[in-house]
């Protein structure tokens, strides 16, 4: 999937900040698969990709990369960070239990693929031809 197509499916607002992005904590290195920056919700959004099914050990390396974020790269006026964990399937229960009594926001959601937008959100991205114009624009 293209950055370009996986943007205009989480909507307007989304800043992209890199993929794989490096934080480097106590001296280790570790890697955030995709970073972005929600102007309207003034805070950085760190998505980790999952080829499985949720495990609620995820929970505990989400949590530490929004700590290190809001350490490390928040500015003082930001929101603390959100994180997203997309995973190929999930068990509702344990999900729930996982996330229960966890304090920073962090969601787990299933993906799944798909050639067109549900027509709710057409009228809420900009078309495809518009983004591809802004960026050779920027070129």
């Amino acid at each position: 999937v293209k950055i370009k197509d996986f943007l205009l499916e989480l909507g307007v607002g989304f800043a992209f900040m890199g993929n794989q992005y490096h934080l480097e904590v106590g001296g280790q290195d570790f890697y955030i698969d995709l970073l972005f920056y929600h102007h309207r919700l003034r805070c950085l959004v760190a998505i980790d990709l999952k080829m499985g099914d949720f495990q609620p050990e995820f929970l505990g390396k989400m949590n530490f990369y929004l700590s290190a974020l809001d350490d490390m790269l928040r500015h003082p006026d930001d929101q603390p960070s959100v994180g997203i964990i997309l995973c190929k399937g999930k068990n509702k229960t344990i999900a729930e239990y996982a996330l229960r009594d966890m304090r920073k926001p962090m969601g787990v959601s299933e993906y799944r693929f798909t050639k067109k937008l549900p027509k709710e959100l057409v009228k809420e991205l900009p078309a495809p031809r518009d983004l591809q114009k802004l960026i050779e624009g920027e070129k």
